[in-house]
């Protein structure tokens, strides 16, 4: 196949976000068999030696540059930007975010590359790339939307567990949201989710999708599991902290479950590791017990380190890539549904491969429960490397993404 994949995102290095890593790895086993060629946008964050990087891994990569936010003159002139920014985004019925990264140029090169039939088929990682498939191409050429999760199902969860960061803000946008999904899904053959929820969810937006699961994996080599149990009172937290489900979801547990903890584990220590801590996030720190690294080279490290990781995710959907990482590098896990979501790990009919909660005595219920009984904690160790070693390789995750462009072309 020519496979033309086009990513908003810049996916290298694959350890910026789960958006990078997700479209790097796909597009890394892709480039094995077809030719595939990466449309992409830069920013200023990225160097020339990623872009020689990335090139080495697709037959031909076309950057275009990322609309840049230039800071405004006066308070005035800001207010004005954002209301002339809210008032287009309800006139074309879709989201500011994606209106900001569009690029004209980019949509050039597009339209000529389908108009001289250039490739068989098209996909969008991340569902923020969906403005430059134009509907009339559905009948012209196969397109695949890979969604990574409802932008209407994540904006409504964080509005019902009081994560959102501009209440208002999205109370007002959830109705456009939720037009703005059914009408781009109509565009295209198919859409990949990463998750049975999320294809409820977007069920719900389309009934006629055709719409297939898709999870997202790991590569065991730069996670490899642990050689030994390091046992003691550490608990760790992984996840890009300027997200708003990771800050709610690291504020929860140190304002709600740690000091239950530390009463009976005066030692306990909760790391946060992950690049741009928020405000929010640096003062937990004031805490006793906890540390928030930042940015670190190697997560692995930290999680082999760790006695558990703890992942109180409160909203979010698809499969978190920080679950199956924790997994892979053998950490026992405890988390909550929004953390396992996707994942088989408890159950008659399964070994036991992480430990559920989802309120704060549940979690503390459950730390404990690992802290005293160290033989289960190596259980979780084993039962949750042999599921991402059986399930969730990039190798078995890539060869399904593969099938769905396949089909595609069967219309």
């Amino acid at each position: 196949m020519k496979i033309l994949m086009l990513s908003s995102t810049f996916p290298y290095p694959p350890s910026r976000g789960g958006t990078e890593i997700r479209t790097f790895n796909l597009l890394k086993h892709l480039n094995r068999s077809h030719h595939l060629t990466l449309l992409t946008q830069t920013h200023s964050g990225v160097t020339e030696d990623e872009i020689a990087t990335l090139r080495q891994w697709v037959d031909q990569l076309v950057t275009f540059p990322l609309p840049e936010d230039s800071p405004p003159s006066s308070s005035f002139i800001s207010l004005t930007s954002k209301i002339g920014r809210w008032l287009e985004s309800w006139y074309k019925l879709t989201p500011p975010n994606v209106l900001h990264r569009y690029s004209p140029a980019l949509q050039a090169w597009i339209d000529q590359a389908v108009g001289q039939r250039q490739f068989d088929v098209i996909t969008c990682e991340h569902s923020v790339n969906e403005i430059y498939i134009r509907p009339e191409w559905r009948s012209q050429i196969p397109s695949v939307v890979n969604v990574h999760s409802s932008v209407y199902g994540w904006t409504r969860q964080h509005l019902e567990m009081g994560a959102s960061a501009h209440v208002w803000r999205d109370r007002l946008y959830l109705p456009l949201l939720r037009h703005y999904e059914h009408r781009y899904c109509k565009k295209f053959t198919e859409l990949v989710v990463t998750t049975e929820d999320d294809r409820n969810e977007l069920s719900q937006t389309w009934e006629n999708a055709r719409i297939t699961i898709v999870p997202n994996g790991v590569d065991v080599e730069l996670f490899p599991q642990r050689t030994h149990d390091p046992g003691g009172h550490q608990l760790i937290y992984v996840g890009a902290m300027d997200a708003t489900h990771n800050i709610d979801a690291v504020r929860f547990f140190v304002l709600q479950v740690l000091p239950i903890l530390q009463q009976d584990y005066p030692d306990l220590h909760f790391w946060i590791v992950g690049a741009r801590p928020a405000a929010s996030v640096l003062e937990l720190q004031t805490h006793h017990g906890v540390k928030v690294t930042g940015a670190v080279d190697t997560i692995v490290d930290f999680f082999h380190q760790a006695t558990i990781c703890v992942l109180p995710l409160r909203t979010g959907l698809g499969i978190k890539n920080k679950t199956l990482e924790a997994m892979a590098a053998g950490v026992p896990v405890v988390g909550s549904d929004r953390a396992l979501e996707g994942l088989v790990v408890d159950g008659a009919a399964c070994p036991l491969r992480a430990l559920r909660a989802n309120r704060a005595s549940e979690y503390v219920a459950a730390i404990r429960r690992l802290f005293e009984h160290p033989e289960l904690r190596q259980q979780l160790s084993k039962s949750g490397r042999s599921l991402v070693e059986t399930d969730y390789t990039w190798e078995r995750v890539g060869h399904q993404y593969e099938q769905v462009l396949w089909r595609s072309q069967v219309q």
